[in-house]
């Protein structure tokens, strides 16, 4: 048997091939189409699917449309309008470029091709294979119709989903071309029935709305607007608040200069912004954009062109942390509260939440006088109520776990144990950050069984620990002595404690655990220096817990991810108890 010689493939087997790589599914097509359209100056997209769009893909436009000329040329590969120079590449600025989309569509489909030039007072249209346009009716703009995708490789076809789970991605790949271009207006349609509806957004009210419909109405109600500009690089866009987390990830949206993206890099960025606030089983909401200079973002590193390569990642990585991170840590109280409902009806609004402050975290009966007295009734004109703080005055305890509060807007739940956590947690991080966690020593030290790996990872990290306020010394194979502990936590069980702190370093890992774990070591030390379930508070300390939650950064959650607070407004106390009906 003769060895295999080279030789040139065939121009079909070539477009066949690239297919593979640029058209996973119908959403591939739809995508690439409606990319096309972007980049052609569109300003209305109608996309038109059938039986998920295996049977079809219809996209029109009213963008520049092609030339009789031009319609040809743009089924060859390679053929683009997008670059010209090497220099073009280095600094794409549009959504296609590489002239690969329409002839590996075509080589998979039955393709036809109809398009009128502005200006033009003639629509071409171009069939299959052939290479000889054809006069036809069409308004300036393009329609490209994909239909029977795969129909002449069956061993792709076969592993095309159900119509459902395919229809599934189209949608998400007109909605994420939609979160990109609001000044486009998208239409998606199945068998005829209207899907998405993405009007162009003109000002604040019209953008406020095409939020909704594409996120959705909870995120829309409570994202948190975030901006940040540093050294040429623009973040700006709304992050979903920690409280409407779940188990999928399908609401997390990066676009990188218009270019909808999955990059693990940035995803982990905005997940580092959320690591205290947020469960890990719990995937945050958000829709992100960056801009920078094109130079800076390579956006030729995948096939379909869905990740990037930054030119400096870390730069990029800490901006977006950084901005999440401060973003969430406003102080989760209402801004500003509606009018207090009072019998004269005489509303009176209640004053703005408090400025952020450092928390400080001693146990809650100790701390109200370094909270401050309670504050006493505001003056407010004859008649009126008293305006009430942001998170209310303290009305009793719920079985000594949760705290009650009348507030402007109506009924606060406090879980009791969860914020004070939060504000010793925070402290903590403060008393850190500045040196150094003040130590108190214990009047009898407590020696622990540990195990020796764990009696291990106390002798090393020894002066680390110390710095975090926990003093532990080894005196045997498997056991340590506490010999101080933070101030903050004076009251805390230290065997328990230190158990809890080791246990969490050897999950951790190697040598450098204890630097990246120092957040979560912090977060243990909190829990055990909060105010346990069970525990009746005095009305001074229901009060000083309520202030300094207004002043605590981050304090809508523990060091956990879970809530702190809830509250059931007027309306929806009404509504439980059917008044007005």
């Amino acid at each position: 048997m003769s060895p295999p010689r080279i030789r040139l493939l065939p121009p079909e087997l070539v477009n066949q091939i690239a297919a593979g790589e640029v058209v996973e599914r119908p959403a591939s097509v739809v995508k690439e189409l409606v990319e096309n359209a972007l980049d052609a100056g569109a300003r209305t997209v109608q996309v038109d699917v059938e039986e998920g769009g295996v049977r079809r893909v219809r996209v029109r436009d009213d963008g520049c449309g092609m030339s009789r000329e031009e319609l040809v040329l743009a089924l060859e590969r390679h053929a683009t309008s997008k670059i010209a120079r090497l220099e073009d590449l280095e600094r794409v600025a549009t959504l296609g470029f590489r002239g690969e989309a329409l002839p590996a569509i075509a080589s998979v489909s039955r393709l036809v091709l109809t398009s009128r030039a502005a200006g033009a007072a003639t629509a071409w249209r171009l069939e299959g294979a052939a290479r000889d346009p054809v006069p036809a009716a069409h308004p300036p703009g393009t329609t490209v119709d994909v239909r029977d995708l795969f129909h002449n490789t069956p061993a792709r076809r076969k592993f095309l989903r159900s119509t459902r789970t395919e229809l599934g991605h189209v949608e998400l790949a007109v909605r994420r071309v939609a979160l990109a271009r609001e000044d486009v207006t998208l239409t998606l349609r199945h068998d005829g029935r209207l899907l998405l509806h993405a009007p162009a957004a003109a000002d604040e009210a019209g953008r406020a709305r095409r939020l909704a419909a594409l996120m959705g109405e909870a995120f829309a109600e409570g994202a948190v607007w975030v901006e940040r500009e540093q050294a040429g690089v623009r973040l700006w866009g709304w992050l979903g608040r920690p409280e409407q987390a779940h188990g999928r990830s399908d609401l997390q949206h990066l676009l990188v200069n218009g270019r909808a993206v999955r990059d693990r890099l940035l995803v982990a960025a905005v997940r580092r912004g959320y690591e205290d606030v947020l469960h890990h089983a719990r995937q945050p909401a958000f829709l992100l954009y960056l801009e920078m200079d094109p130079a800076e973002v390579d956006v030729n590193v995948h096939p379909a062109k869905l990740e990037v390569r930054l030119r400096r990642p870390g730069a990029v990585y800490e901006l977006v942390a950084q901005t999440v991170r401060t973003a969430l840590a406003r102080p989760a109280v209402p801004v500003q509260a509606p009018p207090v409902r009072v019998p004269s009806g005489a509303p009176v609004q209640a004053p703005p939440a408090a400025p952020v402050q450092p928390g400080l975290a001693l146990g809650v009966r100790e701390a109200a006088a370094v909270y401050g007295a309670p504050e006493g009734p505001a003056a407010v004109a004859e008649g009126a109520a008293p305006a009430l703080p942001p998170l209310g005055r303290p009305l009793g305890q719920i079985h000594g776990v949760y705290l009650v509060a009348e507030s402007a807007r109506g009924l606060i739940l406090v879980d009791i144990h969860a914020a004070h956590e939060r504000i010793t947690y925070e402290a903590l991080r403060e008393a850190h950050r500045r040196g150094g966690v003040p130590s108190q020593q214990l009047l009898v030290p407590v020696v622990v069984e540990v195990g020796r790996r764990r009696a291990e990872l106390a002798e090393a990290h020894a002066e680390a620990l110390a710095a975090l306020g926990l003093e532990l010394g080894r005196v045997g194979p498997e056991r340590v002595v506490v010999r101080r502990v933070p101030a903050l936590l004076a009251g805390a069980d230290a065997a328990a404690l230190a158990r809890d702190v080791l246990e969490g370093l050897a999950e951790a890992g190697d040598a450098g655990a204890l630097l990246r774990a120092v957040d979560e070591v912090l977060a243990t030390m909190a829990c055990h220096g909060s105010v346990r379930a069970g525990r009746r508070l005095e009305p001074a300390e229901q009060e000083a817990l309520l202030r300094a939650m207004e002043r605590t950064e981050r304090a809508g959650h523990c060091s956990h991810g879970r809530p702190t607070w809830r509250e059931l407004s007027l309306e929806e106390l009404d509504r439980l108890f059917l008044r007005g009906r």
